[in-house]
């Protein structure tokens, strides 16, 4: 496995939480014989932290702003398909609740880092 020391909290967490997502996948589709939703929720849970990855190589700040900006609104989306897979009773509750949690703090970071950027900028334009 690739070791994650020089990365982010938030890189970390976006790709621990895709590693999960992924299972997530896996399981819906061997398991639950739903395909649908799984490949839904494995787009948008991945895609938090391919979208970092991008904003890392930014041009520009507002290049880099866009990308954040992007994982935070995929972060919305996987909450979204994480609450209907609860809710037709695919997953027990306790990885619901796990997973949940996973990615409502990915979007506290992300928001955190979006605003952090948002000032610095500000501060810039003085």
């Amino acid at each position: 496995m690739i070791s994650y020391k020089n990365k982010s909290v938030t890189k970390q967490k976006a790709n621990a939480f895709a590693i999960r997502i992924y299972k997530l996948h896996k399981y819906l589709c061997d398991e639950k014989k739903e395909f649908v939703i799984a490949k839904q929720i494995l787009k948008s849970g991945t895609s938090i932290g391919a979208n970092l990855a991008e904003a890392e190589c930014g041009i520009s700040t507002n290049d880099f702003l866009s990308k954040i900006y992007i994982s935070y609104k995929e972060c919305s989306e996987t909450l979204y398909w994480l609450e209907l897979i609860k809710n037709v009773e695919l997953i027990p509750n306790e990885w619901f609740d796990s997973m949940y949690q996973d990615c409502k703090e990915l979007i506290r970071l992300l928001s955190s880092s979006i605003q952090t950027t948002k000032n610095k900028t500000k501060d810039c334009d003085k």
